[in-house]
């Protein structure tokens, strides 16, 4: 009597791979791969003792990142642009004929960080200008449409604002206390890729003339800053928003600057308050003090901003500034460069009473100016002309003949390799003055020059077009 239990025929095939692989691993056969004993696996790490600044610094990123990333916003543009016909357009008749200039949708992608809890977002103007649609994504993947409270090219900073509330909000720093070689963070949204978060150090701070905006004083930086990051925060190891990310250099990695938090705090209130921007305006042409300038001047450093023009009736041509003056110092605060001294005023503040620190003729003092508003400035417009009297003069090399209108001497002709040429004189400039005195005549330049070549240097105003430049040009 058959006393087994009978066993389906279906069943054999699993019972015996079964057997199979319970057969496949021996007491002596190594496992396919090790796991850290860290993780309840059986080795132990590579390296047992990790030095705690390490362990330390790894978890204040970490921090940083849970603490802030929620604050972070993705911005998503639509935009109406339109299409360039580079053969045709330029006809009068290309509507005729053709109908309206076609255009075409372009989407752009961006960064932000919120500042209120009612959904006030700090960005980039450059990321939502000319935008049809803006939409903004939170981390916690909801959508809101937005529209742009103010914007403000000039620094490149816009506020944009969502319907909601009870929203995390970014905490804002200090960028004047920040030193080269502190650590720096960004967050943002890179190609699209979601709250990206990428660490490196402070490169250096102050950057400025560097030609992408009018009002510059950059953070440069290290971290990586990709396309979509423009308008994110750029954080310090608090958390805090030191800068706002908005320029990279395309021909080089590990240069990224940011507009730091301290210039666009003014700005960013003002446009909340009344969606514009109102900068100082003191009515002043100003240019960057060079050596030989310094030398004629008798200045000790090549610091500050020279002043080439006076615009009658501003701001200050009623406190008493001169052409010629050099601005050094406002309201405490050193001038480095016109670029720095175009940011004082910009942050002085419209109808306040200012301190211009002034040198003229070897001696330093302080002036007291009311700032107009920039909106109201007046441009500066000066037109010359010339009459057929001739001066020529072999120590600059130049030829000159009277000016029709505003005085001075309009040169007609620049020897090839004279110093005038070296030092940058063209022909059309008008010389108003050598050695801080009027030249009126063709003969007085002649003098002046004459006397000019005893001392071996001097110092000549030009006016150029709608501007007046100091050049300094040492004599043969």
């Amino acid at each position: 009597m058959n006393i087994l239990p009978r066993i389906s025929c279906s069943l054999l095939p699993v019972l015996l791979c079964t057997a199979l692989l319970g057969g496949c691993k021996g007491k002596n056969e190594s496992p396919l791969f090790l796991e850290s004993n860290r993780k309840a696996g059986e080795a132990e790490a590579p390296v047992k003792d990790v030095p705690t600044d390490i362990l330390s610094t790894q978890k204040a990123f970490s921090t940083v990142a849970k603490k802030v990333t929620p604050s972070v916003v993705n911005i998503s543009t639509v935009s109406r642009r339109k299409v360039i016909q580079p053969l045709f357009e330029a006809t009068p008749f290309f509507e005729d004929f053709f109908g309206a200039p076609q255009t075409r949708r372009d989407k752009s992608l961006g960064s932000g960080f919120l500042i209120s809890p009612d959904g006030y977002i700090v960005t980039n103007d450059h990321v939502v200008r000319d935008a049809e649609s803006i939409q903004v994504k939170l981390s916690n993947d909801k959508m809101y449409d937005a529209k742009v409270v103010g914007a403000d090219r000039k620094s490149d900073i816009a506020i944009i604002k969502i319907n909601a509330s009870n929203l995390p909000t970014s905490v804002l720093g200090d960028s004047d206390k920040l030193e080269v070689g502190q650590w720096a963070i960004a967050i943002g949204n890179p190609f699209g890729l979601d709250r990206t978060m990428t660490v490196g150090v402070i490169s250096a701070t102050g950057r400025s003339n560097m030609g992408i905006e009018t009002y510059e004083n950059f953070i440069q930086t290290d971290a990586s800053i990709n396309p979509g990051n423009s308008g994110g925060p750029l954080l310090n190891v608090y958390g805090e928003v030191i800068g706002i990310n908005t320029a990279i250099v395309s021909a080089g990695q590990g240069i990224g600057f940011a507009i730091p938090v301290n210039m666009a705090k003014p700005v960013i209130s003002q446009l909340i308050q009344k969606g514009r921007v109102s900068r100082g305006y003191m009515g002043v042409t100003i240019q960057p003090v060079t050596d030989e300038l310094a030398q004629s001047f008798g200045l000790k450093q090549a610091k500050g901003a020279l002043v080439n023009n006076v615009i009658k009736g501003g701001p200050a041509d009623k406190s008493g500034i001169r052409q010629g003056d050099v601005i050094i110092g406002l309201n405490g605060s050193e001038v480095k460069d016109p670029s720095h001294l175009q940011l004082l005023v910009a942050d002085a503040g419209v109808g306040k009473l200012s301190k211009v620190s002034i040198f003229r003729d070897g001696k330093t003092f302080e002036l007291g100016i009311t700032l107009a508003n920039a909106d109201t400035a007046p441009t500066l417009q000066e037109k010359h002309g010339s009459q057929q009297q001739e001066s020529g003069s072999g120590l600059l090399g130049l030829v000159v003949e009277n000016a029709e209108q505003g005085g001075g001497v309009v040169v007609v002709d620049v020897e090839r390799g004279g110093v005038a040429e070296e030092a940058g004189i063209k022909r059309g400039d008008v010389i108003a003055s050598i050695n801080r005195k009027r030249v009126a005549t063709t003969a007085e330049y002649a003098r002046a020059v004459q006397q000019a070549g005893q001392v071996g240097r001097l110092v000549m105003l030009v006016r150029r077009g709608d501007a007046s430049i100091y050049f300094a040009l040492r004599l043969k």
